[in-house]
């Protein structure tokens, strides 16, 4: 038990757009996702991550850690995780990582991960903008850590090994791991808990460097000198450290990451071609909710050899 007590648990988390209220601007016309044309919510299945880490820290001890890559407004998903529980949150934002592909996020992750000495790593199976379900996996192979994927339940942990149950599509399978090991987490795996209103009320003010400079842009006249901003910044983030507000923002060299392998210089995924699919509806037949009308709908079926 004094080993688990120790553990790291990292959890990979992401803002995405809300696919649910797609609209026409919803794409560029170089094939990435316009964000700003579309609202951002929590990926579902990394809150079922997030859930999932809590609930190993509430069994067999440890911290939570959870982290983001993204721009300053990304820091919102931080705020919902500490209210959930998360014990410490950070944000990797840095205008070089814009339009990173999978491979280039999946590295600029692992330089981060690294930083915090995890023994179990949470991803969600997929995010909802890409659907590729590759970041997970391809973090694993970075860090070098064993990799189980579409997990539903923790069974056990003892000592430096987990037993997790997993989906296999038409079954379950029970499998074994020794740690370090990065787990991808299934929506049905957990219902996330809601947000605890002491913690709500703790956090709601936490915030990262970029956010409390935007506040101090929009406040002080445009004329006011570069260094002068800056002073009033580090005196906020100083105020909000003393708290344990202050959300930890980290850019491509906090986390020593080659520059090379970031942003567009480090994503060979290329957009080919976008096309716009318009579904037009069919001819249809409609047949009245009666022993007469089903007998004439099965006729239908038997006879364009539908059923039968």
């Amino acid at each position: 038990m004094s080993q688990q007590a120790k553990m790291n648990i990292v959890v990979c988390a992401k803002q995405v757009p809300d696919t649910k209220n797609i609209t026409g601007q919803a794409m560029k016309d170089d094939g990435t996702v316009n964000r700003s044309a579309l609202p951002a919510v929590f990926n579902p299945e990394d809150l079922n991550a997030v859930e999932a880490a809590l609930e190993l820290r509430d069994r067999f001890g440890g911290t939570v850690h959870v982290l983001t890559m993204g721009p300053p407004t990304a820091s919102e998903i931080l705020r919902e995780s500490l209210y959930r529980g998360a014990d410490h949150v950070y944000l990797i934002t840095d205008r070089r990582a814009a339009a990173s592909d999978t491979l280039a996020t999946s590295y600029i992750l692992a330089c981060a991960v690294k930083k915090l000495k995890p023994d179990i790593v949470l991803c969600g199976r997929q995010a909802i903008d890409g659907d590729t379900a590759q970041v997970g996996p391809q973090l694993a192979e970075k860090l070098g850590f064993t990799l189980i994927t579409y997990l539903e339940e923790i069974v056990a942990m003892d000592k430096a090994v987990i037993k997790v149950k997993r989906n296999i599509g038409n079954g379950w399978e029970v499998v074994k791991a020794r740690l370090p090991v990065l787990l991808t987490v299934m929506d049905s795996a957990n219902t996330p808990r809601p947000r605890a209103a002491k913690r709500i009320m703790k956090y709601k003010k936490a915030a990262v460097k970029s956010e409390l400079m935007k506040k101090i842009d929009e406040k002080l006249p445009m004329d006011y000198a570069a260094d002068v901003k800056e002073a009033e910044c580090q005196k906020a983030c100083g105020q909000l450290a003393e708290k344990g507000l202050l959300i930890q923002q980290w850019n491509l060299e906090d986390i020593g990451a080659d520059l090379a392998w970031c942003g567009m210089s480090g994503s060979p995924t290329k957009v080919h071609r976008i096309q716009s699919i318009v579904l037009k509806g069919g001819q249809y037949k409609e047949f009245p909710a009666s022993d007469d009308g089903v007998n004439k709908l099965v006729g239908e079926l038997i006879e364009d050899h539908t059923i039968g």
